[in-house]
């Protein structure tokens, strides 16, 4: 993770394809032949989180640097007050539910004590060489009631067996095996499809379905997040907002393994397949800084309350998730201003979602047309529409419209739904009631579609 507007497209470019069949979980079929794909539990909680934090820290939170080139002294990770629990208390604090942390970067630099490499904590002078900062997350993580997540860079830009693929291949399968063994129960393991040395002749194929299956079999209810999925895929970009439509079923051949480039593909990415056979939902990431990593001349430039407040309408309003990056400081603490800006976000959006106008709903016998009556006369701010997605995602196309006593106006139109989809409304008419119309679904003709209506804050 890196420079916004490079980083991805780096990795599609550069990365190797390995195993593209085995993004196609073993049931399937099953689930087509059922009918629309569904998610799983593990999906369900994933999506219901709707807000997870990402920790960018290592080596290059000393050396300024977003990409460190693996010659970094482990001397040099030195954080003087480290301390997890404050990143995990700002999250809690801020609504998140979950929180993931980069267990090793490209730079190959390990924040647990490895036996794979000596370039880990465990060569530095934090804790006097004994520490862990795995550790301290996920106990942090647990203590604040969230839910942890690891990310494993694939690319290393310091272990020596890098591209030499099958014994890189073993040290990669070691390091994720420590990460997925020691830690208990994971939320999420992050995957990207990194891989940079090619111009320099070091090709590394990686081993997809071999990393996969020892998730699966490590932590069979954690989520497997990577551009491929298999569980959760990337949104197709690094600014924090979703696609529209935005669809939660994929072609999996569209995008057969992390870091695959071709035309579609960021396409597939951002909207997904209405007539796709897995369910493969989308996230999406950014940062709250120009930069992953922190940086001291990026303090003057952090996202604003309501700029973080408007991804959300971006992106959990889009039927994603939104993983917003938050890096800790050199002396391990999250910044003052990051950390006054998330309670900003925080506090707009429990203002935009304080007060449900709506005092009884009814459903026509259509099926189609769900009408809200207001507690009192008002003007309308934001719209949220919710699928029962347990039975899949059905609607392809929906408008809502306000009645203002004489005659109904139209307030919104939109594509998917989803998990959820969230409407700001921009007439400013005092109405009485509210309806939303689904004018085209896939699959099901009478999909389940919950209306919460919210006047101004």
């Amino acid at each position: 993770m890196a420079a916004v507007t490079f980083t991805r497209r780096h990795f599609l470019e550069t990365s190797a394809l390995a195993g593209a069949a085995a993004c196609l979980p073993s049931d399937a079929a099953a689930w087509w032949q059922a009918g629309r794909p569904r998610p799983t539990a593990a999906q369900l909680a994933w999506q219901r989180d709707e807000l997870a934090m990402f920790i960018h820290f290592g080596v290059n939170t000393f050396s300024d640097r977003e990409w460190g080139d693996g010659k970094e002294l482990p001397s040099s990770f030195a954080p003087s007050r480290l301390d997890a629990r404050q990143w995990a208390r700002a999250a809690k604090h801020a609504g998140f539910r979950a929180m993931i942390l980069t267990a090793k970067h490209h730079d190959g630099f390990c924040l647990w004590p490895t036996r794979t490499t000596t370039h880990s904590v465990a060569a530095s002078p934090f804790r006097a060489g004994a520490g862990d900062v795995v550790r301290e997350f996920v106990d942090a993580c647990r203590a604040e009631g969230l839910r942890p997540g690891l990310y494993l860079s694939p690319w290393d830009r310091n272990h020596p067996t890098y591209g030499d693929s099958d014994r890189y291949n073993d040290v990669y399968i070691a390091q994720l095996t420590e990460l997925l063994s020691n830690y208990g129960p994971l939320a999420e393991v992050w995957f990207d499809g990194a891989n940079g040395e090619g111009p320099n002749g070091r090709r590394q194929v990686y081993d997809w379905p071999r990393v996969w299956a020892a998730v699966k079999r490590m932590q069979p209810d954690a989520v497997v997040f990577s551009d491929a999925g298999p569980d959760v895929r990337w949104g197709g970009n690094e600014s924090g907002v979703a696609g529209d439509p935005n669809w939660s079923t994929v072609d999996p051949a569209k995008v057969p393994a992390p870091g695959v480039s071709g035309p579609g593909i960021i396409d597939a990415l951002q909207h997904g397949d209405r007539d796709g056979t897995v369910w493969r939902p989308a996230e999406s990431d950014t940062s709250i800084r120009p930069g992953w990593f922190y940086h001291p001349a990026e303090d003057g430039r952090v996202k604003t309350a309501e700029q973080l407040a408007n991804l959300y309408l971006r992106s959990v309003g889009r039927n994603s998730k939104l993983l917003l990056n938050v890096p800790p400081t050199p002396e391990g603490l999250l910044h003052d201003t990051d950390i006054a800006r998330l309670n900003g976000m925080h506090e707009l959006l429990r203002g935009w979602f304080a007060a449900v106008a709506v005092n009884r709903e009814t459903v026509s016998l259509a099926g189609r047309v769900r009408e809200v009556t207001l507690t009192r006369p008002s003007p309308v701010a934001l719209i949220r529409l919710n699928e029962a997605i347990a039975r899949g995602q059905h609607v392809a196309r929906y408008k809502t419209e306000g009645f203002d006593g004489a005659q109904w106006i139209e307030l919104s139109r939109g594509t998917t739904v989803g998990f959820a989809k969230i409407d700001r409304v921009t007439v400013p008419t005092v109405v009485q009631r509210v309806r939303v119309t689904v004018e085209e679904t896939a699959g099901s003709a009478n999909p389940s579609v919950r209306v919460n209506v919210y006047p101004p804050a």
